[in-house]
């Protein structure tokens, strides 16, 4: 026998050596490709001030003005050497049209600041030439919601301007919003584009179209001075009974009379009052609503009640399940109920969706009186009635579903108040028949 079984075999030391070798040049080829990145970025970024001149066109002639080089160099192909040339001779004339500066003082205005849905809102933009030089021709960009209105401007002297008037698409709810002002130089076949912010944006709010409702919201705030509840207190006003002194009792609850009367020290009970609170929520998930028109009935119902409900001086909070709404003011509400959109949940539709909204947004006010929900037509009515599941006892819950051209109608569902809303016209006559 020359070996030992139970030696281990020794190590290669070729294989060694060429892991060395690897880890040595992975070190490396790392080391040279941060610096090749690094300086491929301070290269970028000392050229971005020429490359952000080249359009997208821009580039892709460029491209196959390089590629067509190619081609006539390894083929020698005498068309593709004229087709490079043509190429390369349109990028080069296009670049003196890029120089030049401009001295424009420009403002962006739109009359009225707020309209309802349907209504005309109109703009102005305004361009004075702030320079000692005639300018010299130039076209304004100026992006307006989804779109964008081109306006070509004219030379002007020194000191002088020059109006445009616009009008702004606001067939439905949103938040518009114009600008900023771009001016941009380039050449006529858009290969180089050379552009100039001039304002900042300008907000135009669509708002909801809402109906008109009776003060007090109908029945959903019962009693404004406060409702008196079965909670005993020992601080309130509506007296409810005399009771045996207890060590801790503030004197001054101590009916002295009948302290007297009995030989001992005796003091008042109250029932607890409740100031009216409500809490207003609306349903935003996509799948709560048949389409869009549907949702855009919603959101008019929540702010219709909303406002009236700021109108009475009620204290309420307002909010869906991504935002909370302002209710300082009816103006701050409308304008935040022109942020309301529609979200689809991940995954796609699940139960509990109305449990988790009523759920998470009562804890804002968990001393409410009264919840309201707005929700669409396509949840059923048993998801409706399992939201009661997550409210105290004594908290009533008033859902209103929203279903375009359903019959308008008022529905108990075990301990809750259903209202059905078909058209905007007739949340007024179901909101007078509402009791929580």
């Amino acid at each position: 026998m020359t070996g030992d079984a139970g030696t281990a075999p020794q190590p290669s030391q070729s294989r060694l050596a060429f892991q060395a070798v690897g880890r040595s040049l992975a070190r490396t080829g790392g080391e040279l490709g941060a610096r090749i990145a690094g300086a491929w970025r301070a290269v970028a970024a000392f050229a971005r001030p020429a490359t952000s001149l080249v359009s997208t066109t821009g580039w892709l002639v460029l491209v196959a003005a390089l590629v067509s080089a190619l081609v006539a160099v390894v083929f020698d192909w005498v068309e593709f050497a004229f087709l490079a040339a043509t190429l390369a001779g349109a990028l080069l004339l296009a670049v003196p049209f890029v120089f030049g500066r401009l001295r424009y003082r420009v403002g962006v205005e739109l009359e009225p600041r707020r309209v309802v849905a349907g209504e005309r809102a109109l703009g102005r933009l305004g361009v004075v030439n702030d320079g000692t030089a005639k300018s010299v021709s130039s076209r304004i960009e100026l992006p307006v919601g989804a779109g964008s209105a081109v306006f070509r401007i004219p030379s002007l002297e020194p000191r002088a301007g020059h109006e445009e008037l616009f009008a702004v698409p606001t067939n439905r709810r949103a938040v518009i919003v114009a600008g900023p002002a771009i001016s941009v130089r380039g050449d006529e076949l858009g290969l180089l584009r050379r552009t100039v912010r001039w304002n900042d944006p300008v907000e135009l709010f669509v708002h909801p179209v809402t109906a008109r409702l009776r003060p007090s919201a109908a029945g959903l705030v019962r009693d404004l001075e406060g409702e008196v509840t079965k909670v005993i207190t020992d601080h309130d006003l509506s007296f409810h009974a005399l009771r045996a002194y207890e060590p801790g009792d503030p004197l001054r609850n101590v009916h002295w009379r009948s302290s007297a009367r009995t030989g001992r020290l005796m003091v008042r009970q109250y029932e607890e009052t409740r100031r009216s609170e409500l809490v207003l929520l609306q349903s935003t998930e996509e799948s709560h609503y048949d389409d869009e028109a549907e949702f855009e009935l919603g959101v008019s119902v929540f702010a219709s009640i909303a406002v009236q409900l700021i109108k009475d001086a009620t204290k309420t909070v307002c909010a869906t399940e991504r935002m909370r709404l302002r209710t300082t003011s009816t103006t701050s509400l409308l304008d935040d109920s022109c942020r309301i959109q529609p979200y689809a949940r991940r995954g796609g539709p699940a139960l509990g969706g109305l449990r988790e909204l009523v759920r998470d947004r009562i804890r804002l006010a968990p001393a409410a009186s009264v919840v309201v929900l707005v929700t669409g037509g396509a949840q059923p009515l048993s998801e409706v009635r399992a939201v009661q599941t997550v409210l105290p006892p004594e908290m009533p819950l008033v859902a209103i579903r929203v279903q375009r051209g359903a019959e308008s109608r008022i529905a108990k569902v075990g301990r809750s108040t259903v209202a059905t809303i078909g058209d905007l016209g007739e949340l007024a006559a179901v909101m007078r028949r509402v009791r929580p």
